[in-house]
């Protein structure tokens, strides 16, 4: 286990402000370690009933100053959020309230400030969360939303680890089976059987990891579902994008070759992440740098899961339509000019007089929905699940390639790389590079 010796190097106590900066009702400050009893002995005159809100008055520890009065609550360890002992004291939100009561903690001796996410840190090295739940955690204070909170709370309860541990736990039963002919290699019918039973589990298994590789829809929900506006010069693709940012986001002029670079918004489509890409206009071009501008256009539409294709009625570009990885609508600007819809066009929008607007945002609600995924849906979120996966599969496939040649010494060792790859996901083993910089993308307070 890598929580042991981990946390050992926690021994001091750190302290934080857990609510955003600025001027706010309440503020809330959390301490976490050895020494946390000590602050609320000498700042809010002792402790109270352990998880029972009290009144308090807080005082600087070496003057006795009243700086606020607010509520104190004390957390004994094992049972908090940290597994060590931890408070936390509730008070009005004050720029300067916060400042004074956060530099009396501190003056108590063992107490330092805390760094981005060091209480989610020790929670996971005391064993509350493991490592795909704190990613859940990461998600859910990142969420923009309603999707992704509702996905970042499955991860966090624990969804995607029950997953995992289920694979884990298929693969120590077939290893089970396959170590049976190593220890009862003198009864003949033992090892052929147990031999088969496991061939046939670790097929099935194999067959699951696959399955969980192809299925993007959780990272995708994760970091958006990505649409490109692609079309000529002078089709309305960065007035459509201003109309669905409902802001000015990219620059809008008469003259061809105005955007020369990829300009994304975020938009929530029906509770739905997307990200809108705004591209350069296609065509060809001896200026270097639009070139390169329509170089990008053209990436944009082939990474992304639907592509705009804004074609303008009155000015027939004749472009065949840009490759994609995903869907293609053709979509023909400038309804006000020519109302009529085209035989060629899927849709018809104005973004002068907003007509299509709201029909083209509901259906692109729509296709991000049925992109992404249902509600329920639970899957791999990051790259380093499907390194993972993607390793315990390689050792799969290996011992299945190479079953009846491998002795039962050598594909019991292919099954426990396996396992030991899916134990990396929920940090079982060998995750340290992968702490510091998760724990580093969280706010300080967290």
């Amino acid at each position: 286990m890598i929580n042991e010796p981990r946390a050992l190097e926690a021994r001091d106590t750190i302290a934080a402000i857990s609510t955003a900066p600025g001027r706010a009702a309440i503020a809330v400050l959390r301490i976490s370690g050895s020494a946390a009893g000590a602050v609320l002995d000498r700042i809010a005159g002792g402790r109270p009933e352990p998880r029972v809100a009290s009144f308090r008055a807080l005082r600087y520890p070496e003057t006795g100053e009243l700086l606020d009065r607010g509520l104190a609550l004390w957390f004994p360890g094992p049972a908090s959020a940290t597994g060590e002992d931890a408070a936390e004291l509730h008070l009005h939100g004050g720029r300067a309230v916060v400042a004074a009561v956060l530099e009396a903690v501190l003056a108590v001796e063992g107490v330092r400030a805390a760094e981005p996410g060091e209480f989610t840190r020790r929670a996971f090295l005391a064993g509350k969360l493991d490592l795909a739940e704190t990613e859940g955690l990461a998600d859910l204070i990142d969420a923009e939303t309603q999707a992704q909170r509702r996905q970042a709370i499955r991860q966090s309860e624990g969804a995607l680890s029950a997953i995992v541990d289920g694979w884990r736990d298929r693969l120590i039963a077939a290893m089970a089976l396959v170590e049976a002919g190593i220890d009862f290699s003198d009864e003949d019918d033992v090892p052929a059987a147990a031999r088969a039973q496991a061939r046939s589990e670790i097929a099935l298994l194999a067959r699951d990891l696959d399955a969980a590789l192809a299925d993007t829809r959780a990272e995708r929900l994760r970091e958006g579902f990505r649409i490109a506006i692609v079309g000529a010069p002078n089709a309305g693709k960065s007035s459509l994008l201003n109309a669905l940012a409902r802001r000015e986001a990219a620059i809008v002029a008469d003259g061809p070759g105005t955007t020369r670079d990829v300009v994304e918004v975020h938009l929530d489509l029906d509770g739905y992440p997307a990200i809108v890409a705004d591209t350069a206009g296609l065509r060809a071009t001896d200026d270097a740098v639009e070139r390169e501008g329509v170089r990008r256009a053209t990436a944009q539409a082939a990474d992304a899961d639907l592509v705009l294709w804004l074609r303008d009625p009155a000015s027939p570009d004749g472009m065949a339509a840009p490759l994609t990885g995903g869907a293609l609508w053709t979509i023909a600007s400038k309804a006000d000019l020519t109302p009529a819809l085209l035989e060629w066009a899927d849709r018809s929008i104005s973004t002068r007089t907003g007509a299509g607007l709201d029909d083209l945002v509901a259906a692109l609600g729509e296709a991000a929905r049925s992109g992404l995924g249902d509600d329920d849906h639970v899957g791999l979120t990051r790259a380093r699940h499907r390194d993972a996966i993607r390793a315990a599969g390689v050792e799969l496939r290996a011992a299945l390639d190479q079953w009846e040649a491998l002795p039962d010494e050598f594909l019991a060792e292919r099954l426990r790389r396996a396992a030991t790859e899916l134990g990396r996901i929920a940090g079982r083993v060998g995750v340290e590079d992968v702490l510091d910089r998760l724990f580093a993308s969280f706010c300080i307070g967290k």
